[in-house]
């Protein structure tokens, strides 16, 4: 239940900086984007001001033996750089700039009742399912759709 609590507030903490930032906006995040335009630097402003309270976290997470709300720290093995990773960044990334949506804005954004961020975040599940589909095909042996 702590677990739950402190997912819950985190979360709500993002969503109000997203909001607060306007970053649920796409408009801005086009903007950014258009560098040769009218160029917009918020969203540069908002990813350096991330950086702060990560790199302070980081510092603070090196010297524990484990989380202070978990058993062991979950930190990914494969570090690897594949066609895989590449792909799914450059899918990612072309959506974000044709939609000015990424996930976590979008989720945000769909507090205010707007269609555009319930069609993107559809859309996105949709994805992540048909990645799944694909996925466990090739593991099954069996060729993809």
């Amino acid at each position: 239940m702590r677990q739950t609590i402190i997912a819950l507030v985190t979360g709500i903490l993002f969503g109000a900086g997203l909001a607060l930032s306007d970053m649920i906006n796409p408009a801005r995040v086009i903007a950014f984007l258009d560098l040769f335009g009218n160029w917009d630097p918020a969203l540069a402003f908002v990813m350096g001001g991330a950086m702060i309270p990560a790199a302070i976290a980081y510092v603070f997470s090196r010297r524990l033996r484990s989380p202070i709300m978990h058993t062991k720290f979950h930190i990914p093995e494969n570090r690897i750089v594949d066609r895989q990773l590449i792909t799914g960044a450059a899918i990612f990334g072309a959506g974000w700039g044709l939609a000015g949506y990424c996930p976590g804005p979008a989720i945000a954004g769909l507090v205010f009742g707007n269609w555009q961020p319930v069609v993107f975040v559809a859309a996105m599940l949709a994805g992540m399912w048909l990645h799944r589909l694909t996925s466990d095909l090739q593991h099954r042996g069996q060729p993809a759709i």
